[in-house]
C-alpha cells in the first residue's frame, strides 16, 4: 500500500499524470490530422498516402457516419416520427455523407496504392488492394513521389 501510494505521489510531483493526458490529447489530434490531411487533400490522386493516413480516414468515416446516423435515427425516431412511419432522414444523410466523401476515399486511396509502387487503378480490384493496402510503402522515392514518412 505504501509503495502504491509513493509511486502515485511521484507521478503528481513529476508532472506525470499531466503528461499522460497531454499524451493523449496529442495522439487524439494526431489522429484526427490523417482525416484532415485527407480530406484537405479531396481530388488529389498524385503522390503518396502513409497506411495511417489510409486507415484512419477510412476509420473516421466509419466512425462519423455510424455516429451521425445513430443520431439522427434517435432524433428522428423519437420526435420527428408518427407510428407506423419508417424513418427517412438518417437515410439521406447518409448518402449525403457518403457522396460527400466518395471523391477523398479514392483519392487516398489511389495515392495509398502509389505509396507501394501501384498505379492507383489497383485500388479497383476486390481483396488485392486490401493486401497492397496493408502492406508497408516503399521506403525510397519511387515513380509516384517521395516517401511521405519522411
Amino acid at each position: 500500500m505504501g509503495t502504491n501510494s509513493h509511486r502515485h505521489a511521484s507521478l503528481k510531483a513529476d508532472g506525470g499524470i499531466v503528461c499522460l493526458a497531454k499524451s493523449r490529447i496529442e495522439f487524439k489530434k494526431n489522429l484526427m490530422n490523417y482525416f484532415i490531411q485527407a480530406l484537405k487533400k479531396y481530388a488529389t490522386f498524385s503522390g503518396r498516402a502513409r497506411r495511417k493516413e489510409f486507415w484512419y480516414f477510412i476509420l473516421f468515416s466509419f466512425i462519423l457516419q455510424f455516429v451521425v446516423g445513430a443520431v439522427l435515427g434517435f432524433v428522428e425516431g423519437k420526435f420527428l416520427l408518427e407510428e407506423g412511419q419508417e424513418p427517412f432522414l438518417p437515410g439521406v444523410v447518409a448518402l449525403l455523407f457518403n457522396l460527400g466523401l466518395f471523391l477523398p476515399t479514392w483519392a487516398v486511396i489511389w495515392r495509398r496504392m502509389h505509396d507501394v509502387g501501384k498505379s492507383g487503378w489497383f485500388g479497383l480490384i476486390p481483396i488485392y488492394n486490401l493486401i497492397l493496402a496493408c502492406q508497408d510503402g516503399n521506403k525510397t522515392e519511387n515513380r509516384f513521389g517521395p516517401d511521405p514518412k519522411g
